[in-house]
């Protein structure tokens, strides 16, 4: 009798030269929710602080700088400059992404999170002259610098791709296929 037997092979899939830009759906969620938490910050926060823990708030802070409020008080040279950078890495990174292979899916969702905080940034530069922060975390006198979900995004992006970079590939599962071979 001819009994038939599952066998688990890796069976590289089709390589299609714009696989991962499928992944940009993400990037397009986190700006969308990005610009909907300024928008709430900038329209509620103006008038009140929202306790959630006793280390944890939400209060408005604008910056003209970089992270932690870097070159904040250049002079305003560094909104085009932190904008162009942006764009630039945004145009880089999305080009990377295209040029993935199939097997690197992780990489382009860290790059498409890293895109996603670039740009949700660079949005409120163009409309504001500063980037809206709100999301506050303090202990007693201590306070961590006010930061927004764009910059939880890059944060996350740049996260995963440090631990690509020590070799611990995120998410990146050998694809395979089930294969219906004949037992003998």
């Amino acid at each position: 009798m001819l009994m038939a037997k599952a066998k688990r092979v890796c069976m590289p899939k089709t390589e299609n030269k714009f696989t991962h830009l499928k992944w940009l759906w993400l990037t397009v969620i986190v700006i969308t929710v990005d610009q909907l938490t300024k928008y709430w910050a900038e329209h509620i926060l103006q008038r009140d602080v929202v306790a959630v823990f006793f280390w944890f708030d939400f209060q408005l802070a604008h910056n003209t700088g970089a992270a932690f409020s870097f070159l904040s008080d250049a002079g305003g040279w560094q909104q085009v400059f932190f904008f162009s950078l942006a764009v630039i890495v945004s145009i880089v990174l999305l080009v990377m992404t295209a040029k993935l292979k199939y097997h690197e899916r992780h990489l382009a969702i860290a790059y498409c999170l890293v895109i996603a905080g670039a740009l949700g940034n660079a949005i409120d530069r163009v409309i504001y002259q500063y980037v809206i922060d709100f999301i506050h975390w303090f202990y007693n006198d201590w306070h961590y610098p006010y930061f927004n979900i764009a910059d939880v995004a890059i944060f996350i992006g740049a996260g995963l791709l440090i631990a690509e970079a020590l070799g611990k590939p995120f998410l990146n599962r050998a694809i395979t296929e089930t294969k219906i071979e004949p037992n003998e």
